[in-house]
């Protein structure tokens, strides 16, 4: 008999959750979003205008920024306890941006527009303080080290953390009697073991990234895609190229190992990682003739360039690193980073996505999550990947220590376990709307055309379209959405122009403000 894939005391634990009198024990946990979009011109090449000034600034505003280009818009809302009022917030947002863009799309999809190679993609731009300067630095590092085309594509992060009570009640099912800190963040890291053992199930259910412009492969020849015609390529089961190791999943961190055991094992390998030098990035340079190429020549160069699926995270205080504030004060919360834009949704996200993952997420922490040793890591990158490049393909198998596994039977089992997350998170809503979400995924098991990388391929060949046109076309209809949206919230809306021009304020003072040189500067802030 092959080991259960997943532990039986998660029955056990689960019923405890159930019988303990806090049937809403689920309820409130805080969810918010940041959601990435290319800006692109009417006739779909990225933008080679600078982040709209209206918007504010990209360095100092927090709910309107930009990722690693200049043209790359990132829209981050604050933490709710409903996903409905999240999902306002963010149509809010697109409502203001689209009225700042004068007449420029947002790109609808995760792969990137018609692109000409690197010099095409400029880099965001930050300002001329040192906190600015590192920001840019940094992207042209990551240009140099991955190319710039990988840095165009865009990605949906869904951040979580539970509620107050789960973790007075899971302690008491458990036999914990230390509810704090430390329990939290080993809980949180429970969940981060699981989502790398079970979380292949978001390509398959939710991937919407087949298929690409050809000019995302432009001079590869390795890219193992088939031709669609007009321009596209595809892969024929694939469910998220974005996640494939055509995308975040490059072979270029194939060597950067980082634990999830625990938050010390965690933090001790991701220092290590930008502490230790790499022969090939040393041979960029790091400063040449008194232009910065990257932050360093390490492995690394900070936290954030490890591509992961999913990420610990605690809000760092000014001037401190990720590593830092996690050795402070702990885990605060879950950054996951598996959704793509969806360009069957106006915003790129709907709720029962949102849903889907928070009831996940509970699953993820509330079964019991045995160490991952290497060997089991490799294991469980390498389904990530199989399902992102062939996920729909029939009779899939994955692996699962060391055996194969039908990956269908397997996602079976993960939805079956979740039933119980939905029903506690859908305590008092008689419409029932986690189980609600978690019905629709099962239908995806039943049929695989009713996937979205399906659907998109199918509305390809049905339209005739290539992927270009289909996104340019998807992209053009959520701009008239957005425009013609009645009636706006003009109250949000003067808010966001208060926190733009707060924002640009805000920058003019820290580039006001004496710098020390940015050697100095960066030196400290890379100190461990």
């Amino acid at each position: 008999m092959p080991a259960p894939r997943i532990d039986r005391r998660y029955e056990r634990l689960l019923a405890g959750l159930i019988n303990s009198g806090e049937r809403g024990v689920l309820l409130g946990g805080l969810k918010g979003v940041e959601k990435e979009s290319l800006r692109v011109t009417p006739d779909g090449r990225i933008s080679q205008r600078p982040h709209p000034h209206a918007l504010g600034s990209a360095l100092t505003h927090e709910h309107v920024t930009t990722d690693y280009s200049e043209a790359l818009i990132e829209l981050v809302t604050p933490t709710f306890t409903t996903s409905w009022e999240l999902l306002q917030y963010l149509t809010d947002l697109h409502q203001f941006v689209y009225r700042h863009l004068e007449d420029e799309l947002l790109w609808c999809t995760s792969m990137p527009c018609r692109l000409d190679g690197d010099a095409s993609i400029p880099i965001a731009q930050f300002g001329s303080s040192n906190v600015g300067r590192m920001k840019t630095v940094y992207r042209v590092g990551l240009g140099l080290r991955y190319g710039r085309i990988m840095q165009a594509i865009s990605g949906v992060h869904f951040n979580y953390s539970f509620p107050a009570q789960f973790w007075l009640v899971l302690a008491d099912v458990l036999g914990e009697r230390d509810p704090g800190q430390a329990f939290r963040s080993a809980t949180y890291f429970s969940l981060l073991r699981n989502y790398r053992r079970h979380g292949w199930i978001v390509h398959y259910l939710f991937g919407v990234s087949p298929a690409v412009c050809r000019s995302f492969v432009a001079g590869r020849d390795d890219h193992g895609l088939e031709d669609l015609g007009r321009g596209t390529l595809y892969g024929r089961y694939a469910t998220s190229l974005r996640m494939s190791d055509l995308g975040y999943r490059n072979k270029s961190q194939a060597d950067v190992a980082i634990s999830v055991n625990s938050l010390d094992d965690y933090v001790r390998d991701l220092t290590a990682a930008i502490s230790t030098p790499s022969p090939e990035f040393q041979r960029l340079g790091v400063e040449v003739d008194g232009e910065w190429r990257q932050l360093n020549a390490n492995r690394l160069q900070i936290e954030n360039e490890y591509y992961a699926f999913i990420r610990p995270k605690r809000v760092a205080r000014s001037g401190e690193r990720p590593t830092k504030a996690l050795r402070r004060a702990g885990v605060e919360y879950v950054e996951m980073r598996s959704l793509d834009v969806s360009a069957l949704d106006p915003v790129g996200v709907n709720q029962n996505k949102l849903r889907f993952l928070e009831a996940f997420a509970a699953f993820c922490a509330v079964a019991p999550s045995a160490p991952i040793d290497s060997g089991a890591q490799l294991e469980f990158d390498r389904n990530h990947v199989l399902v992102a490049r062939r996920g729909r393909e029939p009779g899939l198998s994955l692996c699962f220590d060391g055996r194969a596994a039908d990956m269908r039977t397997w996602a079976r089992e993960i939805l079956d376990a979740m039933q119980g997350s939905a029903e506690l998170l859908d305590h008092g809503d008689p419409k029932r709307p986690y189980s609600s979400a978690l019905a629709l995924q099962t239908q995806k098991l039943d049929d695989v055309e009713a996937t979205p990388s399906a659907r998109l391929l199918k509305e390809m060949r049905d339209t005739g379209e290539s992927f270009f046109d289909i996104a340019l076309r998807m992209s053009h209809t959520y701009k008239s959405y957005f425009t013609e949206l009645h009636p706006p919230n003009e109250a949000r809306s003067g808010e966001f122009a208060g926190e733009a021009e707060a924002s640009l304020e805000a920058q003019a003072r820290l580039e006001a403000a004496k710098q020390e040189p940015f050697a100095d500067y960066l030196a400290k802030y890379l100190a461990d």
